[in-house]
């Protein structure tokens, strides 16, 4: 991996405000492209952050802080992703569950997924499943997007996923998981239709279920 990359993972991972625009532009000035400084700079950083959150060694207002480093960086990644045309593949509704209130992973998918052509309905942190469930009866949405950075929240996902079975629109709506905690093997456990392990990665799963339905 280039060294220009593994700096942005550095400063997402030590919290380094005043250094993200600096490293995200010098990555950019080598001619390396949005999606592989989100996917295995900042995505990756995230997840070390996560890893640390979980074993003790980072705190809440750690995580706060790595936001803010995200979100110093995204204006400049956004400014050079091409936009599709909103909405011609469909809605996404996106999620993180009820209980977790983190945020920026969630941030980056709904971002990659507007420049592909998709409609985005985020409906922010803390989702609880019944709002989730409105939400794909008030719009018609037929993917849903569900981010859990802490692994006590993995039942809220459940929760959503048993929620749109005893609804009976199993086989028409297709649940994404994504997040620090979640794996393919979780997704499995709680019946999801599917694991991205980064953004990128979830923008090609929704393309695959968008271009079935």
């Amino acid at each position: 991996m280039k060294e220009s990359i593994i700096s942005v993972q550095k400063a997402v991972n030590d919290l380094l405000l005043d250094d993200i625009k600096g490293l995200v532009q010098d990555c950019l000035n080598e001619g390396i492209t949005p999606l592989e400084i989100i996917e295995k700079g900042i995505s990756k950083g995230l997840a070390q952050v996560g890893e640390q959150f979980e074993n003790g060694t980072y705190f809440l207002s750690d995580l706060i802080m790595a936001g803010e480093v995200v979100k110093e960086a995204m204006p400049l990644l956004e400014a050079k992703l091409d936009p599709g045309a909103a909405g011609q593949k469909g809605k996404v509704i996106l999620a993180t569950v009820e209980g977790d209130i983190h945020e920026i992973g969630k941030n980056i998918v709904g971002m990659l997924l507007h420049v592909n052509g998709y409609e985005v309905i985020d409906l922010g942190v803390d989702v609880p499943a019944e709002k989730i469930m409105a939400a794909i009866k008030s719009t018609g949405a037929r993917l849903v997007g569900l981010s859990a950075l802490l692994s006590t929240m993995v039942g809220s996902i459940q929760e959503v996923v048993d929620s749109i079975r005893e609804a009976g629109w199993k086989d028409k709506v297709k649940v994404v998981i994504g997040g620090a905690c979640t794996s393919e093997q979780l997704k499995n456990e709680m019946g999801a239709d599917a694991y991205g392990e980064t953004a990128v990665q979830a923008v090609k799963i929704f393309d695959k279920f968008s271009a079935a339905s």
